[in-house]
């Protein structure tokens, strides 16, 4: 069996990887390969690791792949694609350090944690009163997650911890309190903090309306996909002052091109799509496709597989 691994490893995970497969399994790495080798050598694969470009596939895959596993929870890319191999993602692997972001980004935020950082770069002690009677408080907050997936779920569990009242937006999922863009529109004015974890499918969803609904010095977060939200409105938004701040892990290019205004806005916390990143992250994702494969090999079901076409 020919495992093609697109993933860009790092040195210790290959090496994890390769001390774990089955001897009959044998693998090629694409960056040991020059770009012009690479789609010849998937081309002869049974086995794919990673995401590679979408026109690799948008003929059908090689008549030899038998299973790709996507090292992402997001595909959107490859939602037109329709193959007649299984396809898995990394499932909730990410969820709980995508929420910890963002909850870490809102505390940072109320607390004025990204001044007092830089005030410390600065060496410049501007004593207590300059940031104690500006701070503000995540706790009891009333917070609206846009999505009921495994990120949302996360973040419903940990603002828990903050006393938080939680609701949660999905057409159809029974753990969702709101079901449509009217029902989020109508709590938008009373709602202190809106977080999106929607995928890229939901292209434009959060749109200018909407977040013009938004109360007055509310706080927007986005660990979804940037291709969600009106971003131009929402830079309008935040420098008119009606919002009071984001928290961003995702924006609409990436990377942010230099001359956007999100970089200057001193409301805005930019944590440049690490959201999902923890220790021995790609060890984690080669665990993820060992299981798979053995799954693949004795004929049981494979974890987390998907619907391209669906988007999830």
């Amino acid at each position: 069996m020919h495992l093609f691994v697109y993933s860009p490893l790092s040195t210790s995970a290959r090496a994890y990887l390769q001390q774990q497969l089955p001897a009959e399994v044998y693998v090629t790495f694409s960056q040991d390969l020059a770009p012009e080798n690479q789609f010849p050598a998937f081309q002869e694969a049974d086995v794919l690791l990673g995401n590679p470009p979408p026109t690799w596939l948008a003929a059908g895959p090689s008549p030899l792949l038998r299973f790709w596993q996507i090292d992402s929870a997001g595909f959107e890319r490859y939602r037109l694609l329709s193959l007649p191999v299984p396809v898995a993602n990394m499932g909730d692997f990410f969820a709980w350090p995508c929420a910890e972001t963002m909850v870490g980004g809102l505390l940072a935020l109320y607390r004025h944690l990204g001044e007092l950082a830089v005030l410390q770069a600065e060496r410049k002690w501007v004593g207590g009163a300059y940031v104690r009677n500006r701070a503000g408080l995540l706790r009891g907050k009333r917070v609206v997650v846009l999505g009921a997936g495994a990120i949302a779920l996360a973040l419903r569990q940990q603002l828990s911890g903050f006393e938080c009242p939680v609701q949660l937006l999905a057409r159809t999922n029974p753990e969702a309190q709101l079901h449509s863009k009217e029902d989020l529109k109508a709590v938008l004015p009373k709602t202190d903090i809106v977080i999106n974890t929607l995928p890229g499918s939901a292209e434009g969803f959060f749109s200018a309306e909407l977040l013009e609904a938004m109360r007055p010095g509310s706080i927007y977060a986005n660990v979804g996909r940037g291709n969600t939200t009106d971003e131009p409105a929402l830079i309008r938004l935040l420098q008119a002052g009606h919002l009071g701040g984001a928290v961003l892990d995702v924006t609409a290019i990436e990377p942010l091109p230099t001359d956007n205004p999100l970089w200057t806005l001193p409301n805005v916390l930019l944590t440049q799509h690490t959201g999902g990143g923890q220790a021995l992250e790609d060890e984690s994702k080669v665990d993820m496709l060992l299981r798979n494969l053995e799954n693949l090999r004795n004929g049981q079901p494979l974890e987390n597989l998907v619907d391209l076409s669906r988007g999830y």
